[in-house]
């Protein structure tokens, strides 16, 4: 299928969460005007680089507009509903503004579920990663998420740097995108002593 990309460092989205989007740049907005024509859908995916026209990873995630507000200068607020995760077979050669690729959806996993030891680590390392980062979190809330609202969440609203999120939104099992989460809290858990950023070292 072919795609139009939206490719924004840091960005990702999953199947089943909403992406809340402001479309300021020319291209975008173009972009989405002629999903809005057609079937309303785009695809997000993070670049390899922050710089323009950087190579593609190659796993992303399928979106469709829902809600969504224009502005009078021709702005767009909307809230990207995430569908499926594809992958990039090829980038296509196209006289629009934006990006497009060619793509094959990737099959989810059904019901995915955690075991109650997964779950009990996770919530642990995420308190402890809360806590160490400042982070106020409703745990109450937290804990009455089923496992897959829980762990895709957080995967997508973490601030952790774009290799880290990629890995994420490729792992292909909920069990799996939970370890690595475990892992990548771990990492991430510590403020850097100078300037408060989240850092490896």
């Amino acid at each position: 299928m072919r795609v139009s990309i939206f490719p924004l460092p840091g960005a990702i989205l999953f199947p089943g969460l909403q992406l809340p989007l402001h479309i300021f740049e020319p291209r975008y907005r173009a972009m989405v005007t002629d999903a809005l024509a057609r079937d309303r859908r785009i695809g997000m995916i993070q670049p390899q680089r922050a710089d323009e026209g950087a190579p593609l990873f190659r796993i992303g995630c399928l979106g469709k507009i829902g809600e969504v507000e224009a502005l009078e200068d021709g702005r767009f607020n909307l809230m990207l509903e995430g569908e499926s995760r594809f992958r990039v077979l090829r980038e296509l050669d196209v006289v629009t503004p934006f990006r497009q690729v060619e793509a094959e959806l990737i099959p989810e996993e059904m019901h995915g579920a955690l075991s109650p030891i997964e779950r009990a680590l996770f919530e642990r390392e995420a308190r402890a990663f809360a806590d160490a980062q400042g982070y106020a979190v409703d745990w109450d809330a937290v804990t009455r998420l089923d496992d897959e609202s829980l762990i895709n969440g957080v995967s997508q609203i973490a601030p952790f740097d774009l290799a880290a999120k990629q890995a994420l939104v490729e792992a292909d099992t909920l069990a799996q995108r939970c370890e690595l989460m475990v892992q990548l809290m771990q990492f991430f858990g510590r403020r850097d002593r100078d300037d408060g950023r989240v850092t490896l070292q």
